[in-house]
């Protein structure tokens, strides 16, 4: 029996000046987890360093460019064919508009106390919940 390979995925908590995050919701393109929201991300290209590939997969997303400001956190994903490491990445807005690619079909700015009243993808709702507790109260 072999071992499923480890992938790097890489996540978005982009901020905006109200304390609000970006979310996304899956289109019907998307394998699954369909009409689920999550942070704009998704998995690194081999060899490809996490601050290129976040930034590289929230400009493919969102048309939306960033700079990170801190690490949010991680959190691992058991899929059928390979094991996920989720690498999470706080930050802010530096330029672009947003314009959604076809693995998303809508798009919201969610107050992170508010984050867990929204359907989320499966393996990113406990994280996002210990990140919402983290960060209460920040300025």
């Amino acid at each position: 029996m072999s071992e499923k390979p480890f992938r790097l995925a890489v996540r978005a908590v982009i901020l905006n000046e109200r304390g609000q995050c970006l979310l996304l919701r899956r289109s019907h393109v998307c394998k699954g987890f369909v009409g689920t929201w999550e942070w704009p991300g998704g998995k690194a290209d081999a060899g490809e360093a996490f601050d290129v590939a976040v930034r590289r997969e929230v400009v493919e997303e969102t048309g939306l460019q960033i700079e990170l400001t801190g690490v949010a956190g991680a959190f691992h994903v058991e899929m059928p064919q390979q094991h996920l490491a989720v690498l999470c990445m706080e930050a802010r807005l530096s330029g672009g508009e947003l314009r959604l690619s076809e693995e998303h079909d809508q798009s919201a700015w969610a107050p992170l106390p508010e984050l867990l009243q929204w359907d989320l993808t499966g393996g990113f709702r406990q994280f996002a919940e210990a990140y919402v507790q983290r960060t209460a109260g920040r300025a």
